[in-house]
C-alpha cells in the first residue's frame, strides 16, 4: 500500500469544509471527510501536515481568488480540489466558462507537482423544478473526468458510489453529507490514494420504506426549510460562508491531534 508524506491541502466549499458532519470540538463546528483523511495520513508519518482552506457556499471564482495561490505557496505534496457545485445551483450559469475556469485552476495546481485529487458531484435526486441543475451536474462530471485524465489527477467518482443513494448518507438538507456520508467519503479518498486505514464504517441496516403521506410531508418540509431559504439568500446576494474563515488556514501537524489543536486555537464553533 502507498505511503503519503508531506502536506495535504484541501480546497473548496462546504463539501470539503465538512458541512453536515457537526462537531462542536472542531473549528466552524464541523469535522468532515478531509479531517478524517488527514488523521489517517498522520498515522503513517508523525511529521505529516494538513491545511483546509475550504469555506461553505463559495463559488468557483471565489475559491480561485482566495484559495489557489495560498495553497500553492504552502508547497503541498497532496491537494484535493472540489469546486463548482454552488455555481451549478445558480439560476443561470455559463457552463463553458465555468469549466474553463475550473480547468485553469487545476492546471495551476498541477504546476506545483503535487498529487491532485478531484471529485465528481453526486447525482442528487431533485424535484422537477430543479431538473436543469441535475443536467448541469452531469455535464460538470463528464468534464471533471476528462480533466482528471488530462492532468494525471486521481479521481474520486462520487457520482458512481451507489451507497449514497441511501438517504442516511445525507444531512436533512439533502445537499450535504451526514457524518456517516463523510466517513464513507474519507474511506473512498484513502482508497483512491492507495492508503490503508482504520476507519470503522457503519453497516447500514435495510431502510424501512415510508408511506406516501410521510414522504410528501418530508418533501414539503425540505422545500420550506432548505430550498426556499437557499434561493432567498441567492436573491439577496448573501451566503452562509460570508465572513467565515477557513477551518485550518495554516498547516498543522496532524500527529499533535486535531481536537487538541482546535482547543488551543480558541476558535468558536459555528452553527
Amino acid at each position: 500500500m502507498r505511503r503519503v508524506a508531506g502536506l495535504f491541502v484541501a480546497l473548496g466549499d462546504s463539501f470539503t469544509e465538512g458541512v453536515g458532519d457537526r462537531n462542536a470540538k472542531f473549528p466552524n463546528g464541523v469535522r468532515g471527510w478531509a479531517d478524517r483523511v488527514a488523521k489517517q495520513l498522520g498515522k503513517q508519518d508523525p511529521e505529516f501536515r494538513y491545511a483546509n482552506l475550504a469555506v461553505r457556499s463559495k463559488r468557483l471564482h471565489q475559491i480561485v481568488a482566495d484559495q489557489i495561490e495560498p495553497a500553492v505557496a504552502m508547497k503541498p505534496t497532496l491537494v484535493s480540489f472540489y469546486a463548482g457545485g454552488n455555481d451549478i445551483l445558480e439560476l443561470r450559469k455559463d457552463m463553458d466558462a465555468l469549466l474553463q475556469q475550473y480547468e485553469n485552476a487545476v492546471a495551476r495546481l498541477a504546476s506545483t507537482g503535487a498529487q491532485l485529487l478531484l471529485f465528481t458531484g453526486f447525482d442528487v435526486m431533485l424535484p422537477p423544478v430543479l431538473e436543469p441543475m441535475r443536467r448541469r451536474n452531469w455535464l460538470y462530471n463528464e468534464a471533471v473526468r476528462e480533466i482528471a485524465r488530462r492532468y494525471d489527477a486521481l479521481l474520486v467518482d462520487h457520482w458512481a458510489f451507489e451507497i449514497y443513494q441511501d438517504p442516511r448518507m445525507w444531512d436533512t438538507d439533502k445537499l450535504h453529507m451526514s457524518p456517516v456520508g463523510h466517513k464513507y467519503m474519507a474511506a473512498q479518498v484513502l482508497s483512491a490514494l492507495g492508503v490503508r486505514h482504520t476507519l470503522k464504517l457503519k453497516q447500514l441496516e435495510p431502510l424501512e420504506r415510508a408511506g406516501w403521506r410521510e414522504l410528501a410531508r418530508v418533501e414539503r418540509a425540505w422545500l420550506r426549510d432548505w430550498v426556499v431559504p437557499m434561493f432567498g439568500r441567492k436573491l439577496k446576494g448573501v451566503t452562509l460562508g460570508d465572513n467565515l474563515p477557513p477551518r485550518w488556514p495554516e498547516p498543522v501537524q496532524v500527529s499533535a491531534g486535531l481536537k487538541k489543536l482546535a482547543k488551543q486555537s480558541g476558535r468558536a464553533p459555528v452553527g
